[in-house]
């Protein structure tokens, strides 16, 4: 007698049941980190600026701070001369008022001082042995001067909520002497492998087991979405422990991901194990691979049993799980720029009924199938993505045009 699924969906259906599930039980959080852990962050909130940047009118050469009318007419071969009176490095400041006929040798980024009007490059000037320039080139106000709040005037917007923070942007904040910043909390993803042929990755394959491959999958799947994701373990298939398992999970985890055995029952362990102890939204959805899938919530967590088969696994969950994850997470995601659209090089074969996932690779601009079990887990290292064929369709044939959804 085969599985009874009491709860299945369509795949439209499932994904809205998921994403208000998500929604009703994780409004978005924000967390302070500082400045130099926020790589990749996502922005909770706008960043003003604080003081304007530059803060004063700096030079934005090596050379000499001058008065503009005392470069009236200088050339290689009438040089205009000026008196150097003070020295001026990044990080330091002169007192002095310049007056005509002086100049004071500055660095870049040194503040100006009061009375200059521009700078003369080094490169256009000459020391001569008694301390004075000779002037070289005619200037006009501020040149070679960055003026104060150029860049940006105190108070101004210089960061947008929800902006992914990069090392560029986190040098934007730097500047502003901002050295915490508020982010999305990050939801925190257990995963849970159960199966009694499953072996950790550091043990001895023995006849009849085979290694861990979802683990780590998912884990580093949910790191990627924007969460922080933790392997708990490999749990034999027996209701007790999957129970007590799952109970201890979710005090410590947002989200639990169960991914199931091959061994005969278990499915019908994790739905009865969510009905005991909550309430199963979702038992099945109408796709191919992933059809045995549960979404369920425990005391306000939501635990999701995905397959155990890796590509059936990765397929569900990158298709309804990480979508929401992100959102929680705050990442905005440019649908376009995920996928490829190309003419298929060989006919699919699809069971009418329900939405098939078809892994495919993408070569010389067209679009491969990948026809293998979804056992077959080094299928997925030569896949580039998969392409949707709606349940109503039976038949993609060849040179068909169809759009990928690109794995990232």
């Amino acid at each position: 007698m085969g599985k009874e699924f009491l709860k299945i969906k369509e795949s439209g259906d499932a994904k809205k049941i998921i994403g208000d599930l998500f929604e009703k039980y994780y409004p978005p959080e924000s967390e302070s980190v500082k400045l130099s852990d926020s790589l990749n962050r996502v922005l909770f909130n706008d960043i003003e600026s604080r003081i304007d940047f530059p803060p004063f009118n700096r030079a934005l050469k090596d050379g000499y701070a001058v008065k503009v009318e005392d470069t009236y007419g200088a050339s290689e071969e009438s040089p205009n001369i000026v008196k150097i009176v003070d020295v001026v490095e990044a990080g330091d400041f002169s007192d002095k008022t310049l007056k005509l006929g002086e100049c004071i040798q500055i660095s870049t980024g040194a503040p100006m001082p009061e009375g200059a009007e521009a700078v003369e490059m080094v490169e256009f000037t000459d020391l001569d042995d008694e301390g004075n320039v000779n002037l070289f080139k005619s200037l006009t106000p501020t040149q070679e001067i960055g003026q104060k709040g150029s860049d940006i005037k105190k108070g101004n917007k210089i960061l947008s909520k929800g902006e992914l923070l990069t090392p560029s942007k986190i040098g934007v904040i730097a500047a502003q002497g901002i050295s915490e910043v508020d982010v999305y909390k990050k939801p925190k993803v257990g995963i849970i492998s159960t199966g009694n042929e499953l072996l950790d990755n550091d043990e001895l394959i023995i006849p009849g087991k085979i290694y861990d491959v979802n683990s780590d999958m998912l884990k580093t799947g949910a790191d990627a979405a924007g969460s922080d994701a933790k392997t708990l373990g490999i749990i034999k298939d027996d209701y007790d422990s999957i129970k007590n398992k799952i109970n201890s999970s979710i005090k410590d985890f947002d989200v639990v991901l169960v991914s199931g055995g091959t061994s005969a029952g278990v499915g019908d362990n994790l739905r009865s194990i969510l009905d005991e102890l909550g309430c199963v939204y979702i038992h099945g959805i109408t796709v191919q691979p992933g059809k045995p899938t549960l979404v369920g919530v425990i005391d306000g967590k939501i635990v999701i049993g995905l397959p155990g088969n890796p590509v059936s696994a990765l397929v569900i969950f990158n298709m309804f799980v990480v979508p929401s994850l992100e959102k929680l997470a705050g990442i905005k995601v440019d649908e376009n720029k995920n996928t490829f659209t190309g003419p298929i090089t060989k006919r699919i074969h699809s069971p009418i009924g329900r939405m098939q996932y078809q892994l495919v690779r993408i070569k010389n601009d067209g679009v491969e199938p990948i026809f293998k079990d979804s056992g077959a887990i080094f299928s997925l290292a030569t896949a580039d993505g998969y392409t949707k064929v709606d349940k109503n369709i039976e038949l993609v044939d060849e040179g068909e045009i169809v759009t990928v959804t690109l794995f990232k």
